[in-house]
């Protein structure tokens, strides 16, 4: 393969959910959507979604409503925190029981 041919290739891959394998397990705190203050949920209209839009991770679907996948949810709390809305919250995960997880 000649240099020119080799400088003009480029990525064309894209990151996923789950590309840094499974996360969740070692997470302390877990994002919680209120779907009663979701304003999304609650109009049944595809706006906001912030949480979807910051989410490092892409974990945050963009569904009416939204939801998260828990087993590549880091916890890091943005979603929460660029919610307008305060729908979501950040529970500790010792609160949840093994069926819930």
């Amino acid at each position: 393969m000649s240099k020119e041919e080799f400088c003009s290739m480029i990525s064309v891959s894209e990151p996923g959910p789950g590309d840094g394998g499974n996360t969740g397990s070692w997470r302390v705190v877990r994002p919680v959507i209120d779907l009663e203050k979701c304003i999304p949920a609650k109009t049944g209209k595809p706006s906001c979604f912030n949480c979807w839009l910051y989410c490092p991770d892409a974990v945050v679907t963009k569904t009416l409503p939204p939801t998260i996948d828990y087993t590549y949810c880091k916890g890091c709390g943005i979603c929460a925190e660029e919610c307008p809305a305060g729908a979501i919250t950040m529970v500790d995960e010792a609160s949840f029981t093994k069926e819930e997880k």
